[in-house]
This record gives structure tokens, sequence and C-alpha cells, in this order.
């Protein structure tokens, strides 16, 4: 039998939310998050420089994620998930690669006791 190795896909975000887009589909709802998240380093001169980076996070409510409502531009959240790249061909003819974070818990941290929901 073959060494066989562990495999883990995960993923974990701590960032801004810039847009948020609640779909329903029958009788579960869905948002499409856009989160910001910033790394900063010194570049050779020594002067500062922030990075940002946005990320598409997927997160189906009814799957141990409640609340969805309270997600709102601005908010600060924790992501836990997945990442899913998908291959899809543009209205353009040309073909593209969307890459998502599947949540799998979400935790708004602007609360004091920030909400945690864990698949």
């Amino acid at each position: 039998m073959k060494d066989f190795m562990e495999q883990l896909n995960r993923i974990e975000l701590r960032g801004v939310v810039g847009s948020v887009r609640l779909q329903t589909f029958e009788d579960s709802r869905m948002a499409r998050i856009s989160l910001a998240t910033n790394y900063a380093y010194k570049d050779r001169d020594g002067t500062a420089v922030i990075d940002t980076s946005w990320h598409n996070v997927v997160a189906w409510e009814g799957r141990n994620i409640h609340g969805l409502d309270q997600i709102v531009k601005g908010t600060r959240l924790q992501v836990t998930g997945r990442l899913r790249y998908q291959k899809y061909t543009g209205t353009d003819g040309v073909d593209r690669i969307a890459t998502d974070i599947l949540a799998s818990r979400i935790s708004i941290i602007d609360d004091p006791e920030p909400m945690q929901y864990e698949m």
C-alpha cells in the first residue's frame, strides 16, 4: 500500500467586509461577501506599505451559519473555510478561474462577544 499523506484544504481570514449580497435559493440563503485583508511591510527604502487583498467568501445559512443579515459593509469578520476554484467562460468567451472561500465558520469580531458558527 502506498504512503498516505493527509490532505488539508483550510483557510483562515480576518478582515473587513466591503460588500455583501444575499441570495435565496428555495429554502436556503447564501451570502457572497467581499472581504479585505491587509498585509503591512516596509519596502527597501523603509517606507511603510499596506497591501490589501480582496477575497470572495461564500456562506450558506442553515449549515450552522446564521445571522447573515447582521453582516454589512464595514463589519470585521473572522472566516474559516476552504478554497474552491471554479472554471467558467466569461461573456466575452474567455475561460477564467474564480477563487472562492467556502465558509464553515464566521465570527463577527466587532461585538464584545463574537458570534461563532461552526459546521
